[in-house]
């Protein structure tokens, strides 16, 4: 069935072709010579690897290479120097080679979903014109520094990982619009994500988190998801205010605890510092 789509698709001179869920060991070594082939569909299939007589497509764009077997990169991808979307989702990936990702340079979408990383290459930066990178449901600890040099992104999702932390260089992702960090293991966000001016949704529901950054209501969000996280665990101390205001590290233990307005938790450390408010402290039970 394969073979024959393949002869077809030579024949018409075809700029797409669709071999999902053909359960396909190998792609037929005769897709290479679809020269004007934009388009190329291999999800649900068998795959491990690629021929290297794929490395003729120099006008593929778009290449879906889901829910496979690829335990790695594929090699002949660093020859399709125009694909600009790339989906590698719901495959075995442990790692992603250095010197196929630094050849993505005209790389727009990259769908890493549902593998097995556990890091990330410092050569991801090279990916240059990328605007939407998604790595949910894999093993991340922690990402690059590097990956926050990518000026272009504008969605990253990072959703049912292991991160305990962001990198401080965060806030030069100053065209990112979406950012999905939820059910990690972060307790703490960087006061430099507060940097973020394009930010409109984020979400954080699902860590470690007892409080937010301190400009973080400077955010223009419009989509905003905290749930699950320790820092709901609060009660303000309603008291006469003092000119000189207590520090958190003074304030004492009460009980029992109460669920508080996020705006409250929000302010934390900027509003217990301005006039016209009673509220002083908070108490962790």
């Amino acid at each position: 069935m394969a073979d024959w789509l393949v002869l077809r698709a030579l024949r018409g001179n075809a700029k797409q072709l669709d071999l999902s869920g053909k359960k396909l060991r190998r792609v037929p070594k005769a897709v290479g010579r679809l020269f004007e082939l934009n388009r190329l569909q291999l999800k649900n299939n068998q795959l491990t690897d690629l021929p290297t007589e794929l490395q003729g497509l120099s006008n593929l764009t778009e290449l879906n290479l889901g829910d496979n077997s690829f335990k790695e990169l594929p090699e002949v991808l660093k020859y399709l120097r125009q694909l600009k979307k790339l989906h590698l989702f719901s495959n075995e990936l442990e790692t992603l080679s250095p010197n196929v990702l630094e050849c993505l340079t005209n790389l727009v979408f990259l769908n890493l979903n549902n593998n097995k990383l556990t890091t990330l290459p410092e050569e991801i930066h090279s990916l240059t014109q990328l605007k939407y990178l998604t790595l949910n449901n894999n093993q991340l600890e922690c990402i690059p520094s590097k990956l926050c040099l990518l000026q272009k992104l504008c969605e990253l999702c990072l959703t049912y990982n292991r991160l305990q932390s962001l990198p401080h260089n965060i806030g030069y992702l100053t065209n990112l619009k979406k950012l999905f960090l939820s059910r990690n293991q972060i307790q703490v966000l960087p006061e430099e994500l507060c940097m973020l001016r394009n930010l409109k949704v984020l979400d954080v529901a699902g860590n470690q988190l007892h409080i937010f950054p301190s400009k973080l209501l400077d955010l223009k969000l419009e989509e905003f998801y905290y749930e699950q996280n320790p820092l709901l665990e609060k009660n303000l101390i309603l008291s006469t205010q003092q000119n000189e205001v207590l520090s958190l590290q003074k304030i004492h233990i009460t009980s029992p605890v109460q669920v508080v307005p996020v705006r409250a938790l929000l302010c934390s450390y900027k509003c217990f510092n301005e006039a016209d408010h009673d509220f002083y402290g908070i108490a962790v039970p």
